[in-house]
């Protein structure tokens, strides 16, 4: 009697999950790549660059061998929108942007995730530790329906 209880939940559960629409089964993930070195060249690099909308997880490894990195997540009004930059600071001003999250104070090799619930639109991701984001350190997602 237990084994046909625990089976009818059991298809229950499968029959309410396949009325789920998949985008709600589905969690993206992006493996992210935080490189740079000093006053040589940094970066930022995403195994894709495209997800949909919905829960996202970024997986946050800073690959530098001696230098600690961040990344922030920006929605952009636009996809060409520029960043507000202070010069005399070296950063892109935080409180001007819609910030949505952060990974901050990696160590080099250490590695963290970041989940945010996304809609479509594009999103710039960034380290903003001072002059990194101009020495390279940005990429773009591009979230769909």
């Amino acid at each position: 009697m237990r084994r046909i209880a625990a089976a009818g939940i059991g298809l229950a559960v499968l029959g309410l999950m396949s009325t789920m629409p998949a985008s709600a089964l589905v969690m993206s993930s992006i493996n992210v790549s935080l490189t740079g070195e000093g006053t040589g060249k940094m970066g930022i690099t995403l195994d894709h660059d495209s997800v949909q909308a919905g829960k996202v997880t970024f997986v946050v490894k800073n690959d530098a061998t001696s230098e600690s990195h961040e990344m922030v997540v920006i929605r952009l009004a636009s996809p060409d929108a520029e960043l507000p930059y202070d010069a005399a600071k070296e950063r892109v001003l935080e409180n001007k942007v819609k910030k949505l999250g952060e990974v901050s104070d990696l160590k080099p090799g250490a590695d963290k995730m970041l989940t945010l619930d996304l809609t479509p639109g594009t999103y710039k991701l960034i380290c903003n530790m001072k002059g990194h984001y101009m020495a390279g350190m940005s990429a773009v997602v591009t979230v769909t329906k």
